[in-house]
């Protein structure tokens, strides 16, 4: 595979995940919460910071755009991006934002508790402006897919997604959506949209927590009469993942048994091997079969981590898939 080759545009809501380990071996005198004593701090991108992060780990060439803030997170992140290899021209930085950063405290492998410092507005007009204007730049050099990585930290409005698509349209490039809910609606057309079960749920007014494989089909069926996209790909969790195609129909890819850890970021690894499968033009039931895989994988570990790229593609060669 020329993974090399491949040239990819990241845009969405970037963040830092800190992770601040310890133990935890007594309770505090001052009211019933553990201690944690602290042994060890880490800092990692996250959110579409990670997506990028996972295509560089599979050697692809990748630019990222979003918002961060005139701060030290926002420093540390362009800093952690550029030392992967990730172009940061695309980032514009807001001076009355923090970056967006989760804090996670974890003691023996368990987290105790999750702190997230950020502003979810959406950003001024000139900075919004700003931002388009630079991917408009950045679609001068041929590209192989956009992925629009949602969180709803405010980086993507409904005016700047439908300009996403637009020219993602007139530069004939794919564009791949991993939504959430604020903007759930405002992706007609795109080449694939990614949202797991539960937000399928949310955004239909539909619980899911019993739910037959034929009733979430229907779901999706509702999902495309209203929006339609070119594939759909609904991630399950422990039922692995249901794609959509027009030629293809419906695919099943049932989960891996995996000895699960975290799952932390799982979609983000989802979506960047979905990106790649179809830059390499494989079918769809393969590319979604990939990129199940690749996400069982990332849950073996603590927090937000890239794809380990060689256990994937041993797993991938085992499994007839590479």
């Amino acid at each position: 595979m020329e993974l090399s080759k491949l040239r990819f545009l990241v845009v969405g809501d970037v963040m830092l995940d800190r992770y601040l380990y310890g133990r935890v071996q007594r309770i505090s005198p001052e009211a019933p919460v553990p201690i944690l004593e602290l042994e060890k701090e880490e800092n990692r991108l996250g959110g579409a910071a990670n997506v990028a992060l996972n295509l560089r780990s599979l050697e692809a060439q990748v630019t990222l755009s979003g918002l961060v803030g005139a701060d030290s997170a926002g420093d540390l992140l362009r800093e952690q991006a550029e030392q992967w290899g990730i172009e940061t021209y695309g980032l514009v930085t807001d001076p009355e934002r923090p970056t967006t950063v989760k804090t996670r405290l974890i003691a023996q492998k368990h987290h105790l508790l999750r702190v997230d410092r950020e502003i979810t507005t959406p950003p001024p007009a000139h900075l919004a402006e700003a931002l388009l204007l630079k991917v408009q730049t950045l679609l001068r050099t041929p590209l192989h897919g956009i992925i629009v990585e949602d969180y709803d930290k405010g980086t993507l409005t409904e005016p700047l997604i439908q300009e996403l698509t637009r020219l993602a349209r007139l530069h004939q490039v794919p564009l791949l959506i991993d939504p959430k809910r604020r903007n759930f609606w405002a992706y007609e057309g795109v080449t694939l949209f990614k949202p797991n079960l539960r937000e399928l749920g949310e955004a239909l007014g539909l619980s899911f927590a019993e739910a037959s494989l034929p009733a979430i089909q229907e779901a999706i069926l509702r999902l495309r009469d209203r929006m339609p996209h070119t594939y759909t790909v609904v991630t399950l969790s422990e039922r692995g993942v249901l794609a959509f195609g027009e030629g293809e129909g419906f695919i099943h890819i049932p989960a891996h048994y995996r000895n699960i850890v975290d799952v932390s970021g799982a979609g983000d690894t989802v979506i960047s091997v979905l990106a790649v499968g179809l830059a390499l033009g494989f079918p769809l039931e393969r590319t979604v079969a990939l990129a199940n895989l690749a996400g069982g994988l990332v849950c073996e570990y603590v927090g937000v981590v890239p794809l380990p790229k060689d256990r994937w593609i041993d797993s991938a060669r085992s499994l007839g898939l590479l």
